[in-house]
């Protein structure tokens, strides 16, 4: 039987064991949230205050010339630093390695004095008791930054950076290109093939104590993925002879700058593209940011009479005209439409012949074979022969300037057949006569041959794309002709390269003078060809901006004999085994 005595501590113990049992449900509740359900958050708040990370620098890529010697590559450089209060808190606890000893060890490693290394911890501790960071040196070497890991001391870290050095210095440095002071890409092959050159970073992280030591066990480690190498198609030893050639050409000219540029005729790769003035990527401040670019991709202008043959083509296979085709053409004459042409020197009314009238350089002569075919067909042949068009993708690259016919006037419908109202590049001009070079067949140019992955494998670039522009004959009788200017033309002497028979057009144009007009008797001068004639394999292009000394495209001449020699050579060409065909008539 159930007493009122029983009763009472019975309940008591009841409510006692409901009130114990809340609380422990309490508990659980709020550790089943710390440790499931809130878990990340938890241990993520928790790295804030033991956890810590360092990030793995992983190495940019290196460019390489068609040979792989380098011409950017990477070296990493470690700056380091001590924790002030770390290394006071491990010598109240007698560390194997006393301060006074360890900096003496760490002094003789960076080149500074044991006193010059413990004076910048005390001031460091001087001015704040807790301070947990000093510099200690920037920039030393991998070597340097191993000896001083090895002496495994808790405060002292170090962290890698990237250095990027050009070992050829200023050879083809505007095509190569230059990172900025935070190691981001700039210009050239740095920025243009960025994808394959980048680095991924890695991680290290960790747990310390209180006394900032790591705890053994707890470090985790993500390896950086280091950058690729790029394969350029430029030949390094020919680039840095076309450089010296063209610095010395140019200057001797008065000329502002000038350019050389090397296509292979059989697959449209870029084997030099040298220029003056050039940039030393090692040294942005020795060069005007003018000259940090590359003339061949960024300056556009109008090519003259090196598209005289672009117009010959459009008319032989738009009109049926042949080499031997002609117009009466003398030094001025005034069209229909009221416009007046001048050729650069004066003579009466030839009859001239298509192939006379490319020799002669005649703008009044290609004048009248050019509106043989519409405006449009002419527009549509500068189009097939690049103008308007990007050529390498290059950073910033300039695509010149191609007008709409609807805004040819009547000046411009006969100024177009020789060169004037569009604009292109030197890296144009090289990829339109190496349409003429093989046989019709126009190859995009192309500056990059692979990218090698840091594990080995090779991708290579995308294949350039093919286009049958012309007609093999006519590029055939374009390459007969284009020889008899080498041959007949007022440059004939000074180009002649020994054993090899070579084509050649030159081209004057006029400079923008900013208001819609021309400088007075100021030119932008070039050359191309291409050799050998009996099996084309080297397009040349010279291109000398507004020299000083001789003002026609004859400035270019002696820097056009040296480029193709040398290129003859480098590539040892065989030199032509058939003789030059009949010289073609210039008149009738």
């Amino acid at each position: 039987m159930t007493t009122r005595a029983t009763r009472g501590p019975r309940r008591r113990t009841v409510v006692a064991l409901a009130v114990i049992l809340s609380v422990l449900a309490a508990f659980v509740v709020r550790l089943v949230d710390i440790q499931v359900v809130s878990a990340d958050a938890h241990v993520a708040d928790s790295q804030s205050y033991i956890g810590g990370s360092n990030t793995i620098t992983g190495q940019r890529g290196t460019i390489v010339d068609s040979a792989g010697i380098p011409l950017a590559e990477s070296v990493l450089v470690y700056d380091t630093e001590l924790s002030p209060l770390v290394i006071t808190q491990l010598e109240e606890k007698d560390p194997e390695l006393p301060w006074a000893e360890a900096s003496e060890k760490i002094a003789a490693i960076t080149g500074q004095t044991g006193d010059e290394v413990r004076k910048l911890v005390a001031d460091a501790l001087a001015v704040n008791p807790k301070s947990q960071y000093v510099e200690l040196k920037k920039s030393l070497t991998t070597e340097q930054h191993i000896e001083l890991r090895d002496l495994k001391l808790a405060y002292l870290h170090q962290t890698a950076r990237e250095t990027r050095v050009y070992p050829n210095g200023a050879v083809a440095g505007n095509i190569v290109g230059f990172l900025n002071g935070s190691g981001e890409a700039q210009a050239g092959i740095e920025k243009m093939d960025q994808s394959c050159l980048a680095p991924t970073d890695g991680a290290k992280t960790y747990r310390q104590g209180k006394d900032g030591v790591v705890i053994p066990g707890s470090e985790k480690i993500t390896d950086a993925v280091d950058g690729g190498t790029v394969q350029l198609t430029i030949n390094s030893d020919l680039n840095w002879y076309l450089q010296q050639m063209i610095a010395e050409e140019a200057q001797a000219q008065g000329a502002k700058g000038g350019t050389v540029t090397v296509v292979e005729v059989k697959t449209g790769k870029i084997r030099a593209a040298a220029e003056w003035p050039s940039l030393d990527p090692n040294d942005l401040d020795g060069a005007s940011p003018s000259s940090w670019g590359s003339q061949i991709f960024h300056r556009d202008f109008e090519p003259g009479s090196t598209f005289k043959a672009i117009t010959a083509a459009a008319v032989m296979e738009g009109a049926g005209v042949t080499p031997l085709s002609t117009v009466s053409a003398a030094s001025k004459e005034t069209f229909p439409n009221g416009a007046v042409i001048n050729d650069a020197f004066t003579h009466p009314a030839y009859n001239y012949t298509l192939a006379g009238g490319l020799i002669d350089s005649s703008n009044v002569a290609l004048s009248k074979f050019g509106t043989m075919v519409s405006p449009e067909v002419r527009y549509d042949y500068l189009q097939r022969f690049g103008v308007g068009e990007d050529t390498v993708g290059f950073p910033t690259e300039v695509s010149g300037i191609l007008h709409p016919v609807s805004e040819w006037d009547s000046q411009s419908l006969y100024t177009t057949t020789f060169g004037q109202y569009f604009t292109v590049t030197a890296a144009q001009v090289a990829g339109a006569y190496q349409a003429i070079a093989n046989g019709g067949e126009k190859i995009d140019l192309s500056l990059v041959e692979s990218c090698t992955q840091p594990d080995g494998t090779v991708v290579a670039a995308d294949e350039p794309q093919h286009d049958q522009i012309i007609t093999e004959q006519t590029a055939s009788d374009l390459t007969r002709m284009l020889e008899n200017v080498a041959v007949q033309g007022g440059n004939a002497d000074r180009i002649q390269v020994p054993g090899y028979r070579v084509t050649s057009k030159t081209g004057t144009a006029q400079v923008p003078d900013g208001n819609g007009g021309y400088k007075a008797g100021v030119y932008f001068t070039s050359m191309v060809g291409f050799a050998p004639v009996d099996d084309p394999q080297y397009v040349v292009v010279v291109t000398l901006d507004e020299p000083t000394k001789v003002v026609s495209s004859a400035a270019t001449a002696s820097a056009f004999q040296k480029a193709m020699t040398q290129v003859m050579k480098t590539y040892r060409v065989m030199p032509s085994s058939t003789p030059m065909d009949e010289l073609l008539p210039k008149f009738e």
